[in-house]
């Protein structure tokens, strides 16, 4: 399907993450994940992981300092430098796993690329047959 306008990936993941901004604000720990289909983002949200339960009960701290304003940025920032590695793929799940330890930020990217192969067997009997696909690519 094509649009009069086009927003590059990188450009969708900044959106997502400021879209975001308000659930992240004092998070310690948690995956972000951004599902992608034809380089465009979809669903996109927060799986929690509340590190700081168990250190509150052994030191009986008040909850510890999670993202700031500043840090979010630099998650937002280093998600966007991450998306643009990606290459070759249009379908697939971002993950961004993030922890902050000591007021430092630590991340981790995984990028998980999806095929279909009804796709796949639609292309090549197109092929077969000296058909034309959509794009009216051979």
């Amino acid at each position: 399907m094509a649009y009069e306008f086009e927003v590059p990936l990188a450009r969708q993941v900044d959106m997502a993450f400021r879209q975001m901004e308000g659930e992240l604000k004092g998070m310690t720990a948690g995956t972000i994940v951004l599902q992608v289909r034809n380089d465009t983002v979809g669903k996109f949200g927060i799986r929690h992981l509340p590190v700081d339960l168990a250190e509150r009960r052994t030191t009986g701290d008040a909850k510890p300092d999670g993202l700031t304003d500043a840090l979010i940025g630099e998650l937002r920032k280093a998600a966007v430098e991450a998306i643009q590695r990606k290459t070759s793929w249009t379908h697939g799940e971002v993950t961004y796993d993030f922890g902050i330890k000591h007021g430092k930020l630590y991340l981790s990217v995984t990028v998980e690329s999806n095929y279909n192969m009804a796709n796949v067997l639609f292309h090549v009997n197109n092929k077969k047959f000296g058909k034309r696909d959509r794009s009216g690519e051979h």
